[in-house]
């Protein structure tokens, strides 16, 4: 069995639930969730009103879903192209989203400035590299699209590609300026503390229920009347009564190095802390750590019967093998450096794939999520949104075309079991068939269909 160990970004960092006095039986606002959603969504309501009763509730402790466990990229990627926004909102619509995306990834980093939070934020953009010509010809496409929305991404060639990150079996890359990497529990509990010194209240160990209009009841019968409540549970909203089609939890696992010597880097790159990908069609995700170790992730852990979410899901065997597999592969520079960590965790996935914030101004009731693995800035925009909604304040981010937007319900099982898996083994399949044959692959359409994305 597959030895499982505690993210990297929870070492040396105090994660044990805080012991409170009670449960207030009122508040303000009150927040189902301490992640990044719920917490910057705390923070920004206590900076624009700090006479506020703002209540935060976590059944763990600070950071302990996907705000940190995840890849440490603060990016403006989103899982949905511009043009299926532009198809219901406009193309105006679209590009004020992606524009307001960009501006984020600079935003998180002047907050981190601004309160003092050592996150190892570096902004240094993010290079895909594409390891084959079948990659290469989709990333190409994909500049050009972009550029058509008024992106700055561009191609790489080989060689401008190599002076930024020496992957092996290289056909170009794309980059971008719009993301940053960060330690990703450093950043939760900086803006945590953040919330604490403006007043708010945060209790760990508490186990919410439900979240109803007006009420949150939590495990041992209590409950805590608010004027408004916030739902920040991305993956665990699949456990909260009604929502329980809502999103799907799809695990994510990551490894990660021992620290790499100078001279390994200087072969490798990443002199600007860039995080890394590449362009096949199974999601991985790296970064250059602030110790100078390789953080590595990606998807194809299956999706479990019924949503479920469990410890034991965070530790895959054949998920961890094929992560260091792939790196090493990618990266054989690293030799047989030892791989220190291995962990893993849900993040929430909408049925058409589509983000969603919003609050409902009769019920007074909020949320935000389904991010599908693209939140830690999205995230932030999500806390300045709905600070501003539960505020009743009508500005620029209130009117972005992904507040409001409701996702279609998952199907019942065993038609999720079913599909999602296949979307997950499609992916696997598409990589291979471009392996085999140099051309892009034409299962990414079916995969779509299967997946909703």
């Amino acid at each position: 069995m597959e030895t499982w160990t505690p993210p990297l970004w929870w070492d040396n960092v105090t994660r044990s639930p805080t012991q409170a006095p009670g449960i207030p039986d009122r508040a303000d606002v009150t927040i189902v969730g301490a992640g990044y959603t719920g917490l910057w969504t705390a923070y920004y309501l206590l900076r624009e009103r700090p006479d506020l009763e703002v209540l935060v509730l976590e059944a763990g402790h600070v950071g302990f879903g996907a705000s940190g466990r995840n890849g440490g990229w603060v990016s403006s990627l989103w899982p949905v192209a511009p043009a299926r926004i532009a198809a219901s909102h406009g193309r105006a619509a679209a590009q004020a989203m992606l524009a307001e995306l960009r501006s984020t990834v600079t935003h998180v980093g002047e907050v981190c400035r601004e309160e003092g939070i050592d996150a190892a934020f570096a902004h240094g953009g993010v290079v895909i590299a594409a390891r084959s010509q079948a990659q290469a010809q989709r990333a190409m496409a994909s500049v050009a699209e972009s550029e058509s929305w008024g992106d700055d991404a561009r191609w790489l060639n080989t060689a401008e590609a190599r002076d930024i990150l020496a992957v092996d079996n290289l056909h170009g890359a794309t980059w971008s300026p719009h993301c940053a990497r960060v330690h990703p529990m450093r950043l939760v509990q900086g803006v945590a503390a953040a919330v604490r010194r403006r007043g708010g209240l945060i209790i760990e160990g508490v186990r919410v229920l439900d979240a109803q209009p007006g009420a949150v009841r939590v495990s041992g019968g209590g409950i805590v009347r608010s004027d408004a409540v916030v739902r920040a549970t991305e993956a665990w909203t699949a456990r909260l009564p009604r929502l329980r089609r809502q999103v799907v939890p799809v695990y994510s696992l990551m490894v990660a190095t021992a620290p790499l010597p100078t001279s390994v880097w200087d072969e490798i790159g990443l002199a600007r802390r860039e995080v890394f990908s590449d362009h096949g069609h199974v999601i991985i995700y790296g970064q250059r750590t602030a110790d100078d170790r390789i953080a590595f992730g990606g998807r194809g852990a299956p999706y479990h019967w019924g949503s479920a979410i469990h410890p034991r899901f965070d530790a895959d065997a054949t998920v961890f093998a094929a992560l260091r597999r792939t790196l090493t592969s990618m990266l054989p520079q690293v030799g047989d450096v030892e791989f220190t960590h291995a962990w893993g965790g849900p993040l929430a996935v909408a049925r058409d794939w589509q983000p969603s914030v919003g609050f409902d101004p009769g019920a007074r009731v909020g949320w935000a999520g389904g991010y599908v693995g693209d939140g830690v800035a999205a995230s932030n925009l999500a806390g300045r949104t709905l600070a501003d909604l539960i505020n009743g304040r009508s500005t620029p981010v209130t009117s972005l075309p992904w507040v409001g937007h409701v996702s279609p319900r998952w199907e019942p099982e065993p038609l999720r079991y079913l599909g999602v898996n296949a979307g997950l083994r499609l992916a696997s399949l598409a990589d291979a068939q471009e392996a085999r044959t140099g051309r892009p692959t034409r299962l990414t359409p079916l995969l779509g269909r299967l997946t909703g994305g």
